[in-house]
């Protein structure tokens, strides 16, 4: 009895709670264009820091300390969020087909690419920054295997949640970039 008195509570406190406020990021537009060097491209989720995987917003402080706010959460997955940004990035800049992984066509992709993270943040300096690495490979035709840094920075007019989506979209759609001059010329 007790046992139902108590789940009967927390289902009322939790009803009560307010639904914490959604932050999307929405992709750039490239106005880059090149010829594709292969006929299809998978993308391989994106592999992200821990503190940039989850819903909270993390922004790092004048301390070098990563805060995080729990007031405001991406509107998506964050991994889920930039594979599909850059996946879309990708097929308008190469006018091929891109998908995530898993693959969502018949058959194997050309390559594929396989990106990993190791810095997604908002510096307390007002920059944007994103770093890492990322793999081009494939077995399906003769592409040259490649393996890049990258290392991105973009400056934001604030520290505002809103300018943090605004510098990432930046950002995505740099590496985005960075990305498609290896597949295509």
């Amino acid at each position: 009895m007790l046992q139902r008195l108590l789940i009967l509570a927390f289902a009322a406190f939790t009803a009560c709670t307010p639904l914490a406020d959604r932050l999307a990021v929405n992709p750039l537009p490239s106005a880059l264009e090149l010829r594709p060097l292969v006929g299809s491209v998978m993308v391989r989720t994106v592999s992200l820091p821990i503190y940039a995987a989850v819903e909270e917003i993390a922004i790092e402080a004048e301390s070098g300390l990563i805060k995080i706010n729990e007031d405001v959460l991406w509107a998506d997955s964050p991994e889920r969020a930039v594979t599909l940004v850059l996946t879309r990035t990708l097929s308008d800049i190469l006018n091929i087909n891109v998908g995530p992984e898993p693959w969502p066509f018949i058959g194997l992709p050309d390559v594929s690419v396989d990106i990993r993270v190791e810095k997604i943040i908002a510096g307390a300096d007002s920059v944007f920054r994103l770093s890492g690495q990322y793999f081009i490979g494939g077995d399906a035709i003769d592409f040259r295997r490649t393996s890049q840094t990258f290392d991105i920075e973009i400056q934001m007019t604030d520290n505002s949640l809103q300018s943090v989506a605004a510098a990432q979209a930046a950002a995505l759609l740099a590496l985005s970039e960075q990305v498609a001059r290896n597949l295509g010329r």
